[in-house]
């Protein structure tokens, strides 16, 4: 009986107030459109025209902005103003930050991360021990594509404490790796072929211009850093077109890469086989 009044009493109240329900109703699908449709145009127009890491918190902010907009017009039929929603939002607002600190300081730190661009929508960075590309910047966290095909999202939070090393804000690069060569190897011979290779290399800068020099002395070989600079874009493919052509280069020039070896001298072994035929013949005789 008394669920049967509620009903009836709920229904005259949703009777007695249809026209703000559905007013407050229509604004709010009014509402969702405009942002969508705002929304598409703004790709049209200037999201082909300013780069995305620009455009997509804009984008964002606009969007979001239309749907409270909307939010807050659909509650003026049933007498709310605006006023008294920020009274009751300033209220609600400490109740909800006291709960969700971590959230808020996500909010925050995106807003940082915008605003000072250490990285960007398409940079290769390495945040902490993670490497890759970025693919967002959102309102609470980081997207990262990792090098083998991962998505891993950051807080932002976590973002804007870390050290962030990011490879595309210069115009150039430095490759640095090692190569050993035979102790019996002309090291003066090795390090003029190895520089010629870098100056009519097309992916090395002329200024500054590329090092060669012996770096140290391995087990089995004198090692030799090569450092030379090249566009920023092209690191990763010059890296490995220098690493394998090098090689061939040396070897067709008579230089050979030694690999890890270790050399056995015996001075003599007469005396052990010596106690060994002398112990033998022992035995022999006690028989």
């Amino acid at each position: 009986m008394a669920i049967a009044q509620g009903l009836e009493s709920i229904g005259d109240l949703i009777a007695a107030n249809i026209t703000k329900i559905a007013s407050a109703i229509a604004t709010i699908i009014i509402g969702v459109i405009a942002a969508y449709v705002v929304r598409s145009s703004m790709r049209r127009t200037i999201g082909t025209r300013i780069p995305p890491y620009i455009y997509r918190p804009v984008e964002n902010l606009v969007f979001y902005s239309i749907l409270i907009l909307a939010g807050i017009l659909s509650l003026y039929p049933f007498g709310l103003s605006l006023s008294s929603l920020l009274v009751a939002g300033g209220f609600a607002g400490i109740i909800v930050g006291l709960a969700a600190q971590s959230s808020l300081g996500n909010i925050i730190s995106g807003v940082f991360l915008v605003v000072e661009q250490p990285l960007r929508v398409g940079d290769p960075v390495m945040i902490g021990d993670i490497a890759g590309e970025v693919v967002d910047v959102r309102v609470l966290s980081t997207l990262i594509r990792t090098w083998d095909g991962y998505l891993v999202r950051i807080p932002n939070q976590t973002v804007f404490n870390s050290i962030i090393t990011n490879y595309s804000r210069t115009k150039a690069r430095r490759i640095d790796f090692i190569v050993g060569v035979h102790y019996k190897t002309d090291v003066e011979k090795a390090i003029k072929i190895i520089i010629e290779y870098l100056d009519s290399n097309p992916y090395c800068l002329v200024n500054p211009s590329p090092e060669v020099f012996v770096d140290s002395y391995g087990d089995s070989s004198v090692n030799i850093r090569i450092r030379c600079w090249t566009p920023t874009k092209l690191w990763y493919p010059a890296k490995i077109k220098l690493q394998t052509e090098l090689k061939r280069i040396l070897e067709e020039n008579g230089i050979s890469i030694p690999y890890p070896q270790l050399d056995l001298h015996v001075k003599s072994i007469e005396p052990v086989i010596r106690i060994e035929l002398k112990n033998q013949e022992e035995k022999n005789l006690k028989r």
